[in-house]
């Protein structure tokens, strides 16, 4: 079996991480969350590749795209925070 076989299992693993963290509450935790995305999307490109799976390349590279924005969106600074339905403090 070829080595570059088992590189899905370390993408999926860093997939499963990066949701984790995206989820989080902590601008942090969501920062290192897409982070973890970003480093996903190499792994599952470079096991695309490896595979010829072309249209999971086209994907990654997509969604790679799609995180940068939402790291763009997380960290930019001049607009106020609205609270939004799954807010904590707009519950109460």
């Amino acid at each position: 079996m070829d080595y570059l076989d088992w590189l899905q299992w370390p993408a999926m693993l860093v997939t499963v991480l990066a949701a984790w963290l995206i989820g989080s509450l902590k601008p942090g935790r969501r920062v290192a969350g897409f982070v973890c995305f970003m480093l996903s999307n190499l792994l599952w490109v470079l096991w695309g590749w490896h595979a010829h799976a072309w249209a999971l390349i086209v994907l990654q590279v997509c969604l790679g795209i799609m995180n940068l924005r939402g790291l763009r969106k997380n960290t930019a600074d001049g607009e106020p925070d609205r609270p939004g339905v799954f807010d904590r403090d707009a519950r109460r």
